[in-house]
């Protein structure tokens, strides 16, 4: 059995997109969202917009991603990953739109670091002596 980090990060997109195909067809905006720890994605899912009601009547959703439209999302999704650099941790959120039945899809990476994985990587010197400040406390 393959173990999910023996998986490019490419190809675990690639996947979420695939589990998430259904929900897409059924929304024509939102935001996917995936969560990535040392280069693995956990998390992952849709946050939708908001469902409108008046006079306790919800509005009738729009029709969904059509075929075409879900393939180019999951490609603009995968070309993304040439923009992240050299960080193993963080978000990527895709929020997604379809006006004039185009889809429109901004993308937005976070990455994540953690002090505690740095003070391991560096040795303890005493910052303030070796930068001639001396610490208050």
């Amino acid at each position: 059995m393959v173990k999910i980090d023996q998986l490019s990060l490419a190809r675990q997109l690639d996947l979420v997109f695939k589990e998430l195909d259904n929900e897409l067809a059924g929304l024509d905006s939102g935001i996917v969202f995936v969560q990535i720890r040392n280069n693995v994605i956990g998390k992952f899912g849709i946050r939708h917009n908001p469902i409108s009601g008046r006079n306790g009547q919800l509005e009738v959703e729009n029709e969904g991603l059509n075929e075409a439209q879900r393939s180019s999302f999951r490609v603009m999704a995968l070309e993304t990953l040439k923009f992240k650099k050299n960080w193993t941790h963080g978000e990527i959120s895709y929020d997604f739109t379809v006006r004039q039945g185009t889809i429109l899809v901004d993308a937005m990476m976070e990455s994540n670091y953690n002090m505690a994985n740095l003070m391991i990587r560096y040795p303890r010197t005493n910052t303030y002596k070796d930068s001639g400040m001396e610490s208050t406390s």
